[in-house]
């Protein structure tokens, strides 16, 4: 009998299959271990598909759009049939794990902001917001009510509410993913997006007064206006205050790098509570905590290690060598907060950008009417945003702050949840803003990563 001999070559798309075969066939017997050991296979599902989504930037896009598109992508499986992931999206770990990823990367944000810069912007950051927040809402209103009429007056005033939200979050992934963060582009717009986030919020508490009660008193606005901006004076102010003194006494415990990394990240969740206090968006309190935090605030606690040896082996060089080596060092040094944050920025901001993509629901764009409305609001939610990059002054891009502004995110989404639990907003007005909040979110990374790269 002849011998057979198999010389099998594997091609690209058998590897392909076979891992695929090989990550998805335990979700299939997901459900044998109780739910929270679930969450110990959900959380790698959920990075491995967020790192195999930045392939986007083989193409020259920012990697938050491919974490968004691969959450649309599996969260809308359930239309073929496939509803694997569907426990993903009513996960309550899962799900905190994501809001607390948002509050993670908006704290790196801050941590890589520099205050001063934004104050030299503020009144250009100030000028953007104000005009982001007030053309959208009125363009919002009036569009509504001139396609989707016979609505009660408060949808109007909801969905008007839902277009003044910028989402910083998608925004300043963006400019982090090209190391952009440190341009007059990027302050004017961190800046703006959280004067925006403060007005927006506001804005909403007004709206949700009125719904709730059906009026809403002189004395209510303002009372929900000051706790929002003392929040923030208070915020920045005594926190560059103590920050020093808390500094200074827990080094006194231990100058290590733990206790370094334990104080950096309980004031960034600390600050993002107090935020939630004062009915603000807890993403806020951590963006402030990260601007008012300055190396400075730790200088008496050890540098890393590597530095330390560093500093030894150029002992016996020449002083040219000693100066050139020293300044990176405090460079590094200067930017260590950050670096100390880092990995837990990897661990939890993609979950948020992927589980952002799964709230979406495609099926919203199968209705040619909703499809038609949704898409002129959407073009309205853009102008409103483009028009307040006009205000961005001298010397700036005005199409980045424009574009910068655009994505309403997860902020868009939260706006529209709380008016669908409010039963103000109908389930085609509901479908209108998810298509918009769509939209505004996949469209502005690539727009704006071009726009960025060419600057």
């Amino acid at each position: 009998m002849k011998s057979i001999s198999f010389n099998y070559q594997y091609n690209k798309s058998h590897r392909v299959f076979i891992l695929l075969f090989l990550f998805f066939t335990p979700l299939a017997f997901a459900s044998g271990g109780g739910e929270n050991a679930i969450n110990l296979l959900w959380i790698p599902v959920i990075l491995l598909l967020a790192k195999f989504s930045s392939l986007v930037e083989k193409i020259k896009q920012p990697a938050v759009l491919g974490e968004l598109i691969i959450g649309v992508i599996i969260g809308n499986l359930i239309l073929f049939g496939i509803n694997i992931f569907e426990p993903i999206k009513t996960n309550h770990i899962i799900l905190f794990l994501a809001e607390l990823g948002v509050v993670i990367l908006l704290f790196q944000i801050g941590l890589e902001s520099n205050i001063e810069e934004m104050r030299e912007v503020g009144f250009r950051a100030l000028l953007v917001a104000i005009v982001g927040v007030v053309l959208p809402f009125a363009l919002g209103f009036y569009v509504g009510k001139l396609l989707m009429p016979g609505l009660e007056f408060n949808s109007y005033l909801f969905l008007g509410a839902t277009l003044t939200a910028t989402s910083v979050g998608i925004t300043g992934r963006v400019f982090k993913d090209l190391n952009k963060l440190q341009t007059r582009e990027a302050q004017i717009v961190l800046g703006a997006a959280v004067i925006d986030d403060v007005m927006g919020l506001i804005i909403l508490a007004v709206v949700s007064a009125i719904v709730v009660t059906g009026a809403v008193s002189l004395f209510g606005v303002s009372f929900i206006t000051l706790k929002a901006l003392g929040f923030l004076v208070l915020a920045l102010f005594l926190g560059q205050l103590l920050a020093p003194q808390i500094g200074r006494l827990f080094s006194k415990i231990h100058s290590g790098m733990s206790m370094r990394f334990t104080l950096v990240i309980s004031l960034g969740l600390i600050f993002a509570y107090l935020a939630s206090l004062a009915g603000l968006a807890p993403i806020i309190g951590a963006f402030a905590a990260g601007l008012l935090l300055e190396p400075v605030h730790f200088n008496r606690f050890d540098h890393p290690e590597i530095n330390q040896e560093i500093d030894k082996a150029i002992i016996d060089t020449d002083d040219d060598t000693k100066e050139k080596v020293k300044n990176i060092l405090s460079k590094h040094n200067d930017h260590h907060l950050n670096y100390l944050i880092e990995p837990l920025g990897y661990f939890l901001v993609p979950i948020f950008f992927v589980v952002t993509g799964m709230q979406v629901k495609l099926e919203t764009l199968f209705d040619p009417k909703i499809l038609g409305i949704a898409l002129a609001i959407t073009v309205v939610a853009f102008i409103g945003k483009l028009a307040s990059g006009l205000l961005a002054g001298k010397g700036v891009n005005k199409w980045i702050v424009g574009w910068g502004m655009a994505p309403r995110g997860e902020v868009g989404l939260i706006f529209a949840m709380i008016g669908n639990q409010l039963g103000v907003i109908s389930e085609e007005l509901f479908s209108v803003i998810i298509i918009m909040v769509i939209l505004t979110t996949l469209f502005t990374p690539p727009i704006l990563n071009h726009l960025l790269r060419k600057l």
